[in-house]
């Protein structure tokens, strides 16, 4: 750009560039472009024009693109989210499990949506299949975007080689930067007290427990069980879940997630289990808990019941269509119901 002022200012007289249309400062770096107050007199001249606009387009652009936070359409009013870091309508992303998440795809995905997303999890213990340096760069990549990083469920896969396992585990999540420590027991029947001494462990050691709550027994990572009314000995209680999150609070779990798994999962809308999930929250407020969310129809009824201070965890892919629910930016028929919708012509 430097080197095409340059030659303009010494191919052309100054009173001819100015008759153009065009001035600049090479102290500054600059140029603006206007209107001439008198017509173009010469081939030259309009030539001159013809040739710069493009580079005088690249120095609008460029000088528009230092608000790089200036939202386009800014006068359309949608809900927008507190800023980060949020106490509520905290959002966790899936990463790498049913899809890919690479590197590339997570600093895009991120350079674009980061404003939108708390959190980061990996599934189905993904990350022990990547190097080190790999796992290093998805945790930086994260922290760079003010969104935390959490182990998953992988820790009751850990737990089969037992507890000097577990004990190395936790001390390797907070060497490589682990946020959140995600303590399951959907596949493994870890027995309800050692989940509550795992939890106890992470707080110790400076890291954030977020213990699971699954209502099926044996189900979890994405293992589908269908026809749940086959499977009536696996679901437990409600007072067995209540009675977990008491304890999970007692040892300093702030948020706990609750499985999807006999919640909502694989079952109609007619049969999801809203009466549990009224229950946990009268009982401890729903801002107690993260609810699994990663098919649309359920994360637009909790938004649509509890509002968009609800803690979800949803699919990475999901993020565009959910921000769009919960900004009332798109989808839900009540940003149209009883609003005057007419155009008056001019």
């Amino acid at each position: 750009m430097v080197l095409l002022i340059l030659f303009a200012a010494a191919r052309y007289p100054s009173h001819v560039l100015k008759e153009s249309g065009l001035t600049f400062d090479l102290f500054n770096i600059s140029f603006q472009y206007h209107i001439p107050s008198i017509s173009v007199r010469t081939s030259v001249q309009k030539n001159i024009r013809e040739n710069l606009n493009n580079m005088l387009q690249i120095n609008i652009f460029m000088n528009n693109k230092s608000d790089s936070k200036k939202k386009s359409f800014e006068f359309i009013k949608i809900s927008e989210p507190p800023s980060k870091p949020r106490d509520y309508g905290i959002i966790e992303i899936r990463g790498p499990y049913y899809t890919t998440v690479t590197t590339t795809y997570l600093q895009d995905l991120l350079d674009m949506w980061a404003e939108y997303i708390d959190g980061f999890k990996f599934a189905g213990g993904s990350q022990r299949l990547l190097s080190v340096d790999i796992l290093k760069e998805i945790i930086d990549i994260c922290h760079k975007h003010d969104v935390y990083v959490s182990t998953g469920g992988f820790i009751e896969r850990v737990i089969v080689q037992g507890s000097e396992a577990v004990d190395r585990y936790l001390e390797e999540c907070k060497l490589f930067g682990f946020d959140i420590v995600e303590v399951s027991s959907g596949l493994a029947p870890i027995h309800l007290k050692d989940k509550v001494e795992i939890v106890r462990h992470i707080k110790k050691i400076g890291m954030k427990p977020k213990p699971e709550i699954s209502m099926m027994i044996g189900a979890g990572a994405g293992t589908h069980i269908v026809g749940y009314e086959e499977e009536l000995t696996k679901l437990r209680p409600l007072e067995d879940l209540i009675e977990e999150v008491n304890m999970h609070k007692q040892a300093g779990a702030e948020i706990m997630m609750i499985e999807s798994e006999g919640i909502t999962e694989d079952l109609p809308p007619e049969r999801w289990r809203i009466d549990v999930i009224k229950k946990l929250d009268e009982k401890f407020g729903f801002e107690s808990f993260m609810f699994e969310a990663s098919d649309p129809p359920v994360f637009k009824w909790y938004l649509k019941n509890f509002g968009s201070n609800v803690n979800l965890f949803i699919d990475h892919s999901q993020i565009v269509e959910f921000t769009a629910w919960r900004t009332k930016l798109w989808g839900d028929k009540d940003i149209w119901k009883d609003k005057p919708i007419r155009y008056h012509y001019h």
